[in-house]
């Protein structure tokens, strides 16, 4: 689920490097909440976090590294790396600059575990991303090279950033409310021509609905009336819907000669909570992913029926970790590189 205001930015090549020896820089990474085990691991990865600024510069407490000491070196002529270390926070926010700088980050936070506890990299045994974080999963499993999966998540955000642009549009958050209900509400709060959906099936009693902004702003009134939460998301786009329909065509001409291999542990995908080995299944998945609903609840419940009991969140943020603990609050999820 991509996240920031739909600001028109000048597209731009980014050339992005992850900088050799990377276990030399003599920080370790901040690994918080857990108990320790070594089985029966899987790793999640977000595809947005906090202040990205300052959780990739180093706040004050945080775990990372200054500047001088990071492991992703961003050489691009986008500046992709001033926004990132500087901001300002609203264009870091939008959907074509935070794609691929949560991309990034999120691997090089993998990378700093790879170096401090290559013991936890090791016994993974599968892994899932929510949207964005699917094409971090992927890159881990040994389906995409790294730089391949750059250039697709480039194109993806500039692609739904476009999407975005041309219709006003948003998202919600729609708390303590059973799915049928929710479904219901949507119906009700659409007009003529407008789209209302599911596009986050996150967790028991947490969706979200994208559509049209019109649309968006019913649906609030509506689902409090009802007995429900409604949470605007900080979002202008209808992510994950058919609105997003003319996204995909550029998502699948990046994906045509992105070079795939067969996952070396298990990826569930977020459109049908499964795990594919085809490669060709996985391209025509994410192909899908940039309209249909995220299965994030489906595909952890996949993932723990498959053996996982430990979780490690890898990237910004302790999102996913918050999600995982109302599906089930006997797992263990540990946050890596979180502020």
């Amino acid at each position: 689920m991509p996240s920031g205001p739909a600001t028109t930015l000048q597209s731009r090549q980014v050339n992005v490097q992850i900088v050799e020896g990377l276990a030399a820089v003599g920080e370790s990474p901040g690994v918080t909440g857990g108990a320790g085990r070594h089985e029966g691991i899987g790793f999640l990865s977000p595809d947005r976090g906090p202040s990205m600024s300052a959780w990739a510069r180093g706040s004050p407490g945080s775990v990372l590294p200054p500047r001088n000491f990071t492991l992703v070196r961003l050489k691009c002529s986008a500046t992709i790396s001033r926004r990132v270390f500087d901001g300002p926070q609203q264009q870091l926010d939008t959907t074509v600059i935070s794609q691929p700088a949560i991309f990034v980050t999120s691997l090089a936070a993998l990378e700093w575990l790879r170096a401090d506890r290559p013991e936890l990299v090791e016994a993974c045994v599968g892994t899932a991303g929510l949207s964005l974080g699917e094409y971090t999963a992927l890159v881990f499993a040994g389906v995409m090279e790294f730089e391949d999966a750059l250039r697709v998540v480039q194109k993806r955000g500039e692609a739904m950033q476009a999407a975005s642009d041309k219709t006003p549009s948003g998202m919600v958050s729609l708390l303590l409310m059973e799915p049928e209900r929710v479904e219901a509400v949507c119906r009700e709060a659409v007009e003529t021509g407008e789209v209302l959906q599911i596009a986050n099936y996150l967790c028991p009693g947490n969706l979200v609905v994208s559509g049209h902004r019109s649309a968006c702003l019913r649906v609030v009134e509506l689902a409090e009336a009802a007995g429900g939460r409604a949470v605007e998301l900080p979002v202008a786009g209808a992510f994950h819907t058919s609105l997003m329909e003319p996204a995909d065509q550029a998502v699948a001409e990046a994906l045509a000669d992105c070079p795939m291999s067969a996952p070396r542990i298990p990826v569930v995908s977020n459109v049908d909570a499964a795990s594919h080995q085809d490669p060709e299944e996985i391209r025509e998945l994410l192909i899908r992913q940039v309209k249909s609903p995220v299965l994030w609840a489906d595909s952890m419940s996949q993932l723990i029926s498959s053996g996982v009991d430990q979780f490690y969140e890898i990237g910004p943020g302790r999102v996913l970790r918050g999600l995982l603990k109302r599906i089930d609050r006997k797992l263990v999820c540990e946050s890596v590189n979180d502020s």
